[in-house]
């Protein structure tokens, strides 16, 4: 019986990193799958998995949207020729996509934060949020809620033993 990462490899999803600190600060509400525009250095420090989501967002500027402070490190073996590890990439959507969560982005609290960096079918995408800010206190009930669930299920298996 295969485990389901060898399942996402052999469908052709390769995980380089995850934005866990994302869903801790915001309410997710949907996602969406978009392309990026990387140089030929990005690929390569990517397939590394030297890249970092911590910190950074989505803005639309001008009808098109942009990729800001993700760190992908630079590529050792091009010396000076490798890329700037911050610059702002471009994210590959369709229009009415970024109409739709342009319109979305005005309402108040509202954000687009990146969750997950992957290669699918040897293609860069990153899995983008449109997600509202926690609260501080929001944040602490959802610790409370992980930390009692973990109980439970621990003293759940203990007894079943």
């Amino acid at each position: 019986m295969a485990s389901q990462a060898q399942n996402r490899e052999r469908d052709g999803y390769e995980l380089i990193v995850d934005n866990r600190k994302a869903r801790h600060d915001f309410f997710v509400e949907e996602t969406l799958e978009c392309g990026l525009a990387l140089t030929g250095t990005e690929v390569k420090s990517l397939r590394g998995h030297r890249a970092n989501l911590r910190d950074s967002y989505a803005r639309i500027k001008d009808g098109e949207a942009y990729l800001h402070g993700v760190h992908i490190s630079a590529y050792a073996p091009a010396g000076q020729f490798s890329h700037a590890e911050t610059r702002p990439r471009k994210l590959l959507m369709h229009r009415r996509e970024i109409d739709r969560l342009w319109g979305r982005v005005r309402e108040r609290g509202y954000s687009l934060v990146p969750l997950k960096l992957y290669f699918k079918n040897g293609r860069a995408k990153v899995e983008l949020a449109l997600a509202k800010g926690k609260r501080m206190y929001d944040k602490r009930e959802s610790i409370a809620r992980k930390t009692s669930r973990r109980e439970i299920e621990r003293m759940l298996k203990s007894r079943n033993r």
